[in-house]
Formats: C-alpha cells, sequence, structure tokens
C-alpha cells in the first residue's frame, strides 16, 4: 500500500512544517532542532529558510539560531481585521439545520450571560424562538453550560461536559425546550463559542439525541479545524457520560 501524500505542493508543505515548527519557541531554534521537528535535511531547510528570510517569516541571528521575523505577526493582523465568526457558522449552521430540521444557533460568553449570535431554523409549526442578539444567562441551557465548563468552571457537571465535549439541557430554561451543544475552539484551543442545536422538549428523546449528537459534534469539530483548533474531541467514538434522565420528560 502506497504512503498517503500530503495534499498541495511538496516544497510548500515542508517550507510551512518548518514555520509552524516555532508553535511552542520562545527563544528560536537551532538548525538540529528544525531537522529533529521536521525530519527535513539539513540542505533543505536552509534553502526552505532563505525563502521564508526573504520573505520576512523568519529571521537568522548571528549565533545561528532561527527565530520568527514579522509577517507571521503581519498576517495575524489582516486576519484578525478581516476575521467574522458568520463566515465559517453560516454553512455549518445550515447544514446542521438541514439534517435536523431544528433550530441551530452560536453562543458567545459576556460576562454572565451568553449572547445569541447567529441562528437558522426550518419553518415548522412548533420551532424554538430564540433571536440572535439576545442575552440569556449562563446558567441555564445546554450552551451556557458549555461556555461556563470550557471558561474553567468548577464542579462534577461541568468537569463531565470538558470530559465529553457536549452538554444536553431539558427543561431548563423553559418548560418545553431542549438542547444539545458543544464548544468551538480555535487556535491553541481558546474557546470562540458554543454551537447549539435546540427544538421543543416533545421531540426530544433518548433516541433523538443519539441520532442528533454526532451532527452537533461534526459541526463543532467542523468549525474548530475551520478556526486553527484541535479537533480530536469531536470524533466518534462519543464518550456519553450526559447524566440525564431522558424518562421524566417523556
Amino acid at each position: 500500500m502506497s504512503e498517503k501524500k500530503d495534499p498541495g505542493v511538496a516544497a510548500v508543505n515542508r517550507a510551512l512544517s518548518i514555520l509552524m515548527a516555532f508553535e511552542d519557541s520562545v527563544e528560536g531554534l537551532t538548525l538540529a532542532e528544525l531537522a529533529a521537528m521536521t525530519g527535513l535535511y539539513h540542505s533543505t531547510i536552509l534553502r526552505l529558510c532563505e525563502s521564508l528570510e526573504h520573505y520576512g517569516f523568519l529571521n537568522r541571528l548571528e549565533d545561528g539560531r532561527f527565530m520568527l521575523g514579522s509577517t507571521p505577526f503581519y498576517l495575524g493582523m489582516l486576519y484578525q481585521d478581516s476575521f467574522r465568526i458568520w463566515d465559517y457558522a453560516a454553512p455549518v449552521l445550515r447544514e446542521l439545520v438541514r439534517s435536523t430540521k431544528e433550530t441551530a444557533a452560536i453562543y458567545i460568553r459576556e460576562g454572565n450571560d451568553r449572547v445569541c449570535l447567529h441562528r437558522m431554523s426550518q419553518p415548522r409549526s412548533v420551532r424554538m424562538t430564540v433571536r440572535e442578539g439576545e442575552r440569556i444567562e449562563l446558567d441555564k441551557g445546554a450552551a451556557g453550560k458549555v461556555l461556563l465548563a470550557f471558561s474553567g468552571e468548577k464542579g462534577k457537571n461541568f468537569d463531565l461536559i470538558r470530559d465529553s465535549h457536549y452538554a444536553v439541557s431539558l427543561a431548563e430554561r423553559g418548560s418545553e425546550s431542549a438542547a444539545i451543544a458543544c464548544p468551538v475552539f480555535g487556535v491553541r484551543q481558546r474557546l470562540i463559542c458554543s454551537i447549539s442545536l435546540g427544538m421543543p422538549l416533545f421531540r426530544f428523546d433518548r433516541t433523538i439525541f443519539e441520532t442528533h449528537l454526532p451532527r452537533v459534534m461534526l459541526a463543532a469539530q467542523t468549525m474548530t479545524e475551520k478556526l486553527g483548533g484541535d479537533p480530536s474531541g469531536f470524533i466518534p467514538p462519543y464518550r456519553h457520560r450526559e447524566t440525564v434522565s431522558f424518562s421524566q420528560y417523556s
């Protein structure tokens, strides 16, 4: 069986692997360290570093160490200026609504509240009525519990959410609502938002939970990948550790 090749241009991939080697470097890296971290030959690294240095991605110090140059910082500033979460959320929410026929939403934390930043739904006779811009207390609802858990809130329930990467709420914010929510991460696993699937309580049971959980997890995985986070917590098999009793609501 042939070895799986990385997509794109090999030389570009090698150059990018050199840049990514600096992710945890503060003092810079020597040629030997770069070779050990990338698996590239010294001669290859020197040629690629010459190009990277020409465009300001790297600097070479007098003692031979390499350090990041100013260009990555400049590009990062451009990214921050152009970043709109809607560009990443829209296709994910659209697919989640299409596959579930329920209401999907993005929530961010603002102080002790969560704010509905974006939402999508399909026309149904009974559906969730969360509005964009609406502020909701953090301690109620699956999306709020996710934001609390991945902001470092202490407690056994939050430990379970951090371990399983999802939360479920039944009749918490309103007597007729239910939701599944997952976190979305960016670079260095910084919490960006939570993505939530909400529905009327009468349409939610264990079968619906087991059907829709993988869809919400996939949505969170997709956004996390696009935003530069580590998606491994969303990959099956899922950790079914939510201590929710469905029977009392059936």
